[in-house]
């Protein structure tokens, strides 16, 4: 039986219990969250072929550096990165390096800024250079599912609410969503509870409440859903090799249905593409 708790009295570590937030938590999440999606924004200029993911990671630090916020990801348990870059076949948790990117890649860019204590958690998509329609149309899958899992989000509606929306959808598309990784509580910690599956069954699961802050987080393949982890003990790849994508925004339960902390301040939340000659 999962437990409500105010967020005020619960202790700074994931105990089980599901975080209720305040109006001064969601404006302490918009603050965090904000950052995040600016970054991201800035992000668009910079993701071109040649460019390295080191560079872009080297980016992300010193725009946080900037804003007074600070990349969750860096030390986090051993990660020695400021973001996750995750090309092509990488479903999540790819690690920067000194490789450039190439003219028809596609790069996931997640983003998590510490802000006064708080997190602001987020990932998009980019094209680098003109990419193929196979890729071009995975990410549109992907952050449609996003945008499916997100219209869910209402009280009294269930975290299976959620996973079905966005499977069904993926589903009905003819690809395949990763299951070995989840959204999760976000707000005063960086991981917590519940647990968001992007596949499941209406009803079922956690039953939303207005304060609950998550992230909803679908990780999208063109091919068979399994994944493996390579030996640096990060990277997440499709067994296949086929290619997947992710979309991720933090959201929060409010008393009528949802708020997105993580929207883009220019607008640029859906996949930017490039013109394909």
């Amino acid at each position: 039986m999962i437990e409500y708790v105010d967020a005020a009295l619960a202790p700074m570590k994931n105990t089980g219990q599901v975080r209720l937030y305040d109006d001064d938590g969601f404006t302490a999440m918009r603050k965090a969250s904000q950052i995040t999606a600016e970054c991201l924004d800035r992000l668009a200029d910079i993701v071109v072929p040649g460019v390295s993911t080191e560079e872009i990671d080297r980016f992300v630090y010193e725009f946080g550096a900037a804003h007074n916020a600070l990349p969750a990801t860096l030390y986090y348990r051993g990660y020695r990165k400021s973001t996750c870059t995750s090309i092509n076949h990488v479903v999540c948790h790819g690690i920067p390096s000194p490789k450039p990117l190439r003219e028809g890649d596609i790069v996931n860019i997640d983003v998590t800024y510490v802000v006064d204590g708080w997190y602001g958690d987020s990932s998009r998509m980019y094209a680098v250079g003109q990419v193929k329609r196979a890729a071009e149309r995975l990410m549109e899958v992907t952050y449609q599912s996003l945008l499916r899992g997100i219209e869910a989000v209402k009280p009294g509606a269930t975290t299976g609410d959620i996973g079905a929306a966005i499977q069904t959808y993926v589903e009905g598309e003819r690809c395949s969503v990763v299951r070995d990784f989840c959204g999760h509580g976000v707000g005063r910690l960086f991981h917590d509870t519940p647990n968001i599956l992007h596949y499941g069954r209406p009803g079922e699961g956690v039953t939303l409440q207005p304060g609950m802050i998550f992230t909803i987080e679908p990780m999208v393949n063109l091919g068979r859903p399994h994944v493996k982890i390579l030996s640096d003990g990060w990277t997440a790849v499709t067994r296949d090799r086929s290619l997947s994508a992710q979309y991720e925004h933090s959201i929060g339960v409010t008393e009528t249905g949802r708020e997105i902390f993580t929207l883009s301040p220019g607008g640029f939340d859906a996949p930017s593409l490039a013109v394909r000659t």
